[in-house]
């Protein structure tokens, strides 16, 4: 057996490295061509000097109602709300961070910070226009807070007041 196939496990890197690649770090400066919805827009990203790409980025770590498919009128007027807001805070250029590929072909998975060099995605939920990847996400649903009148118990929630409530 030739000693190169005894090395061979030696000197290639581990399969978890090899996953490692699959992400940029960045950051990686962009142009915003169009905003999508509320967590996705489109860019043309510079990779190298006089190399760009136009790719459709989807924010990481957070989920916005959807604009294209709402399974009710209620997520249908906060997704618009979404897409304005991202329209109003991004400006012309983006910082993206933690590129990595989307399940979806042609699109990336990123962090975005806007021109001014806010988090976009931070700024989604504190306007309460998205959620955290993995929440519940029913925008069909009036939002629920806990009654002041019942502090110190989680288990009894109370819708808010009315729609004009909610985002």
């Amino acid at each position: 057996m030739p000693v190169f196939l005894l090395l061979f496990p030696l000197l290639s890197p581990p399969v978890s490295a090899l996953a490692a690649t699959d992400r940029l770090t960045g950051p990686v400066s962009a142009e915003v061509l169009r905003v999508i919805d509320g967590d996705t827009i489109a860019v043309k990203a510079l990779i190298w000097p006089d190399q760009q790409v136009e790719v459709k980025v989807r924010l990481a770590k957070i989920d916005a109602p959807e604009l294209f498919r709402p399974s009710c009128e209620r997520e249908k007027q906060i997704a618009r709300k979404a897409s304005e807001f991202v329209k109003n805070q991004i400006g012309n250029q983006v910082q993206l961070t933690d590129i990595r590929l989307g399940k979806y072909a042609g699109r990336v998975i990123a962090n975005i910070n806007t021109g001014s060099g806010q988090d976009l995605g931070r700024l989604l939920l504190q306007a309460k226009l998205a959620r955290s990847a993995g929440e519940v996400d029913n925008w069909c649903l009036p939002p629920v807070k806990t009654s002041s009148a019942l502090q110190g118990s989680s288990s009894h929630l109370v819708p808010e007041d009315g729609p004009e409530d909610w985002p």
